[in-house]
């Protein structure tokens, strides 16, 4: 709830999906004033037995004092905003930095103070200490919303650059992906021998933890271009890789996740970088 020295904002939520519902609802929480508006105004009705206010156009839930968008796409947000014309927005609509700038730019033209974030939590992680919100575009809105953002997770300020955010979720997000279809994989390879997924789980997030050790110094291989290495050279992990496609393929699994690491594994090798850090590999994928 709001405490000593807070204020209580009138809070527009434009979209009610799963994350715009989770976002809705913690600022009724907190006790902000929340006006609510979806294309299908069913989805509002546990909010408004919570207190919230269903506008019946985007029009009036934009006539708050700020206004959170969280629709489905930049596609479907498009109308919505040019019907909204909002004073301050905070958009939180999922897309690419191209996209986040092309709003922001939008918003300066219309006299709009803009705000763009990208959501690194679930639904159901809105609210807590867990939740981490990434905001880029301008700094003054920003500061002047800190205590409303602080509601839905930890705000953190990337710049004034509003296509930062996108571009830091889209990165941190590949990290998950490549490491949970390593993970799948992984399952897939020892359940051919009967190995259970808890069984074989405590050893992979120990190890896991171990590689996580590894990126920093990865990073300053990167900054610096120094690639040479008296540890681990890239043709041995190219090597590496031939072996777990090859005893995929014998166990009978898909090898799809291992061949494409290969593949490019074996491209910075033929580039010359075989004697050099897995770090090295970077120069491939620019």
């Amino acid at each position: 709830m709001i405490g000593m020295g807070e204020s209580r904002k009138q809070v527009g939520v434009l979209g009610l999906g799963r994350m715009g519902a989770a976002l809705a609802g913690a600022l009724l929480e907190a006790g902000h004033d929340v006006v609510v508006w979806n294309r299908s105004p069913l989805k509002a009705g546990p909010l408004l037995d919570r207190g919230a206010r269903l506008a019946a156009t985007p029009e009036e839930a934009a006539s708050a004092e700020v206004v959170i968008s969280c629709l489905s796409t930049y596609d479907a947000q498009r109308p919505v905003l040019a019907a909204a014309s909002p004073k301050v927005l905070v958009n939180l609509t999922s897309g690419t930095p191209a996209q986040a700038r092309e709003v922001a730019s939008w918003a300066s033209a219309e006299g709009i103070e803009y705000v763009d974030g990208v959501i690194m939590a679930v639904p159901q992680g809105i609210g807590t200490p867990q939740s981490r919100i990434l905001y880029g575009g301008s700094r003054a809105a920003f500061d002047a919303q800190r205590e409303v953002l602080s509601v839905l997770g930890e705000p953190v300020f990337l710049g004034e650059d509003a296509g930062l955010p996108a571009l830091h979720d889209l990165a941190l997000l590949g990290i998950m992906w490549s490491t949970m279809a390593g993970y799948l994989h992984a399952l897939a390879l020892v359940g051919t021998e009967g190995v259970t997924p808890s069984t074989f789980t405590p050893m992979a997030l120990s190890w896991l933890s171990a590689v996580s050790g590894f990126l920093p110094g990865i990073g300053e291989q990167v900054a610096s271009g120094d690639y040479a290495t008296d540890v681990s050279a890239l043709d041995i992990n190219a090597a590496g890789l031939g072996l777990l496609v090859e005893t995929s393929r014998e166990r009978g699994i898909g090898t799809s996740v291992p061949s494409a690491v290969k593949e490019l594994f074996d491209r910075a090798v033929a580039a010359g970088h075989g004697s050099h850090a897995i770090a090295s590999v970077i120069e491939e994928i620019r």
